[in-house]
């Protein structure tokens, strides 16, 4: 078991949340997965929500046998009405107090404005936003009442600027990081950091879901493990937000140097031609 534990542990920035709960949303795969995997690793319980029940459920037996830790899986649809105030409730009856919120939940799309299915829209918009305020609202006042904890808020490299052919995604985690930012300003006094995670290409099933399958083939990203190793470290800083990865950073300042015109006709030029060959990328 310690070996298990040792293979995920990150020294120095988890010793204050061993045997505490922490809840991971989107756990099912690609970063909110390794969320679980990296926290169970350094001794913390999880509450685990994706709708794919299945992968939550192995998920939480690989955690509970490798790293000797408390789970509970709730699956949820986010998206759906009350959703967030189920899991919360379901959380409450096992007496669990959350330590750590980790809101990975979230979908993107690519696609040209014509032909895209406006209640998807309204979806991502749900579940990117709606849930994730809602969410960090009905927890954040428990960690500012005890006088710690912390809150990660998953956004993205294109929180920074405006992304043609992914208006609503962009939009949604531009939203992320500025709530983010201004939670971060009230909590630090209190013991309580709130920190948004802005990754960019990562290897995960994202851009299945986005709709444009083959991306990874042709970009190169970062793994998971790179992506949370860097989010832990950053949580340690207290940061207010982190962009990932070098390259992600660099990027990022696109918007700061040139004029935000300029930045968006280059992500037109950067999308377009996939959108065209999309199935001979599939």
């Amino acid at each position: 078991m310690l070996l298990a534990r040792a293979d995920r542990r990150v020294p120095g920035v988890l010793e204050a949340y061993t045997e505490r709960w922490a809840l991971v949303t989107g756990a099912s795969s690609g970063i909110g997965a390794e969320f679980a995997r990296v926290l169970a690793g350094n001794g913390m319980h999880l509450v685990l929500t994706a709708r794919r029940g299945d992968r939550l459920e192995r998920l939480a037996e690989e955690l509970r046998q490798r790293h000797m830790v408390q789970t509970l899986v709730v699956p949820a649809d986010l998206c759906e009405p009350g959703a967030v105030a189920m899991l919360l409730d379901e959380v409450a009856s096992r007496d669990i107090t959350l330590e750590l919120l980790v809101n990975n939940a979230g979908f993107g799309f690519v696609g040209e404005v014509a032909g895209t299915d406006v209640d998807l829209m309204k979806s991502m918009v749900g579940l990117n936003v709606a849930a994730m305020t809602e969410l960090t609202y009905r927890v954040l006042p428990g960690l500012l009442e005890r006088g710690h904890g912390a809150i990660i808020n998953v956004a993205s490299v294109v929180a920074m600027q405006p992304v043609a052919y992914m208006p609503v995604y962009s939009a949604s985690k531009a939203f992320v990081l500025h709530f983010s930012e201004a939670l971060w300003a009230e909590a630090r006094d209190r013991g309580v950091t709130v920190m948004a995670l802005c990754p960019g290409t990562t290897d995960t099933e994202f851009f299945d879901v986005a709709g444009v399958p083959g991306w990874l083939k042709k970009h190169r990203g970062q793994t998971t493990a790179q992506v949370v190793k860097e989010a832990l470290r950053g949580l340690e800083k207290r940061r207010s937000y982190l962009v990932t990865g070098l390259w992600n950073y660099l990027r990022s300042l696109g918007p700061r140097l040139g004029t935000r015109k300029t930045v968006v006709t280059q992500t037109m030029k950067f999308f377009r031609p996939r959108l065209t060959t999309r199935d001979d990328d599939s």
